[in-house]
């Protein structure tokens, strides 16, 4: 393939002899791409023009002058490496030929081929795409052919979430302009690490400005908790929150999930969307939740907040314990009711609980019958041993993750790893994910009972499944966990668990596992002192970062500037994830001296409350009421989970969703920004400082 792709050399000069301007191209350039095949548009010959930006940077602008229409449904830009590349990433699989990168996905755009030697980087030039494009854009990477793809073509969505090219495309009379910019690198570090020269140069050329841009139109955020709050525990209580009698105590926590049905507002009979239920496991975590409640509470001096709160944690140490191990929510019975002729979904009250775990798995949609998840037990476990820490010494929290400890290290692979998932009855591990790097979760909790009980036994195991990842996980890019394949995104779930799209060379990602191996990766170093840790944690960040939106694109209608995605294989812009990952970002900041992480970091705290249905998002409001306009005051402070799920957004509202989950939306923003505030301070934060509506619930 080496000697074929330098043969293209001489066929790609003369085709660039054919148009009316002849690109100088530098001669360093060859030993990364050896040719760049333009196509035509509708006959005609494209302008192509390099700028030379550093001795690692080209800018390639490309142009045609129509003066017609073309009905065209692709165009291309056809790259071709001069190496044979080891390594390849993408913004998004493409796993056949029909499949593209839309524009839609275009949140971090880039595609990475790597050697042993030599890398290469093709970047669109944001730029030109500050206007909708008449023809949107896309990208592709055919890693088995060494093949980079740019183009212009209608596309849709096919399965949940991949794009495909559409027919129909029109290209109007004028000028039409496409751009891209090539890095190149053959460094040593630069190879190790092959996202750091994109992450920073997408926040360099975007990012930065349009974070500034975004924080200078957000009041304090302390608003937007003040929101979430009044409309947990007063506008949206009676269906909120749920108190119940647990063991002779009261207990209680917001539900699961709520939507527009159960508006004080609604003009219609409540049907609720998923089984009433409490959660406590990584994504939908009420102890974490409550936290926050618990730190706002207490800087208010609000009393009935921190009872709210305290309330949870009583929740989270009543679920009961088998040999150390738990489960990951509380559900009722569920009924349909008949009413006028429709049914209508509800909950036969607290009367009839059960426990149970996620029904996001490979075995049951059914909770009350799914396995225990290694993963949702180590999260909340070690939730209660950050509540111990930093908010209350309460022993009995710190018992009981002592308990799931020593059952933990009990099950631990000879090779490091810890299950996915044990079977209820057995205990026994189950087949799927037992060498994944949900295992990092562990790891973090492990750790932070090791500096609280100086037991050496959790230290040893921490490190030991730390080093395993490092090995199996962290430089395939394996970033495979339970949301991977098992959620909304089922893609690959029967043929590709454990097997990259060979088309791509590249695993289905998932953010959420390449956050829990960087923080664990940085609490290790905080441990051991040994700085190969915080390396291999900034490489994992920096991939981590290829999800974050570094940019404001025309066609997404809400602020997106430091809002994550979720995975490769979706269409989530502002995820609620980026509440979760906006501390650890600040901290790797703050270790390594590097600004962009710490505006990353903020940026993401900012993009975390920017779904909320309130005054002060303006543009975000006036989607919400486009769908669902009966919503008004007293619906402030609801907010999806994010924006653009299902690959496709629209001035009318098409992205806006219809539910509000506490602990993955608006009650997780604000544990962020309460844990933030508590850990560094409030004028750390940028925008609004004397903005502050110090009004509380």
């Amino acid at each position: 393939m080496y000697t074929l792709t330098r043969l293209l050399v001489p066929i790609f000069i003369f085709f660039l002899s054919c148009s009316d301007y002849k690109p100088e191209i530098p001669s360093w350039i060859n030993e990364y791409v050896a040719s760049i095949d333009y196509q035509l548009l509708g006959g005609e010959t494209p302008d192509v023009h390099y700028s030379v930006l550093s001795e690692h940077v080209v800018k390639v602008s490309v142009s045609f002058n129509l003066k017609d229409s073309i009905y065209q449904d692709d165009w291309q830009v056809n790259i071709i490496p001069a190496f044979l590349p080891d390594f390849h990433w993408a913004s998004h699989l493409t796993p056949t030929d029909e499949h593209i990168i839309a524009q839609h996905a275009f949140r971090a755009p880039a595609v990475i081929v790597v050697s042993d030697e030599k890398k290469l980087t093709i970047i669109p030039d944001l730029n030109l795409l500050q206007e909708i494009p008449s023809v949107n854009w896309y990208m592709d990477m055919d890693a088995a052919d060494n093949k980079i793809t740019l183009g212009m073509s209608k596309s849709k969505v096919r399965e949940h979430v991949l794009f495909v090219r559409d027919s129909g495309a029109v290209f109007p009379p004028g000028k039409r302009e496409f751009g891209f910019y090539i890095l190149v690198s053959d460094k040593k570090e630069s190879i190790q690490n092959p996202f750091r020269d994109a992450v920073a140069f997408l926040w360099e050329k975007w990012g930065n400005n349009a974070f500034r841009s975004m924080v200078s139109g957000f009041v304090d955020l302390e608003r937007y908790v003040v929101h979430t709050y009044n409309w947990a525990f007063d506008a949206w209580k009676e269906s909120v929150w749920q108190e119940f009698n647990l063991n002779g105590k009261e207990v209680g926590a917001p539900v699961f999930i709520v939507n527009t049905t159960q508006s004080p507002n609604y003009p219609d009979e409540v049907n609720e969307r998923e089984f009433r239920s409490i959660w406590n496991q990584a994504w939908f975590n009420s102890l974490r939740s409550a936290s926050g409640l618990y730190r706002y509470a207490k800087r208010t001096e609000n009393k009935k907040l921190l009872e709210y709160a305290n309330k949870t944690k009583e929740l989270a140490l009543a679920f009961p314990q088998k040999n150390g191990f738990f489960p990951g929510l509380i559900s009722t019975e569920m009924e349909k009711v008949e009413i006028n002729e429709k049914k209508y979904n509800r909950s036969k009250g607290w009367g009839t609980y059960y426990f149970g775990n996620s029904n996001r798995n490979p075995y049951s949609r059914n909770a009350r019958v799914s396995p225990y998840h290694i993963l949702d037990m180590s999260f909340t476990a070690n939730q209660m041993l950050l509540w111990y820490s930093e908010l209350e010494q309460d022993k009995r929290l710190l018992d009981y993750a002592v308990r799931y400890a020593d059952a933990l290290i009990e099950i631990q692979f000879e090779n490091g790893f810890f299950p996915g998932w044990l079977d209820q009855e057995t205990l026994h591990p189950m087949q799927h994910l037992n060498e994944s790097p949900e295992s990092a979760m562990s790891v973090t909790f492990l750790l932070n009972l090791y500096k609280i009980t100086q037991n050496e036994k959790y230290r040893r195991s921490a490190l030991k499944a730390m080093n395993t990842i490092i090995e199996n996980i962290l430089y395939e890019g394996q970033w495979e966990d339970f949301e991977t394949y098992w959620s909304c995104s089922r893609y690959g779930s029967e043929d590709l668990v454990g097997k990259k799209a060979e088309r791509n060379n590249q695993y289905k990602q998932n953010t959420l596992s390449m956050f829990w191996a960087a923080e664990a990766l940085l609490e290790s170093f905080y441990l051991t002192d040994n700085r190969e840790y915080l390396n291999q944690g900034e490489r994992t960040l920096d991939e981590l970062l290829m999800y974050q939106a570094s940019w404001q694109p025309p066609y997404i209608y809400v602020r997106t500037v430091g809002g994550f995605a979720v995975m490769n294989a979706d269409g989530e812009w502002n995820d609620s994830r980026q509440s979760l990952f906006s501390e650890l970002i600040i901290r790797y900041g703050e270790e390594l001296k590097r600004d962009e992480y710490i505006e990353r970091g903020i940026a993401a705290l900012y993009a975390s409350f920017e779904m909320m249905y309130c005054p002060e998002n303006n543009d975000t409001k006036k989607q919400w009421e486009k769908v669902w306009p009966f919503f008004n005051e007293k619906d402030y402070g609801f907010m999806m989970e994010n924006y653009g799920h299902g690959g496709v957004t629209s001035p009318d509202g098409i992205g806006i969703g219809e539910f509000t989950i506490y602990d993955w939306g608006n009650g997780a923003a604000s544990e962020a920004y309460n844990r933030i505030v508590d850990h560094f301070g409030k004028k750390f934060l940028p925008s609004g400082i004397n903005k502050t509506d110090k009004s509380s619930p």
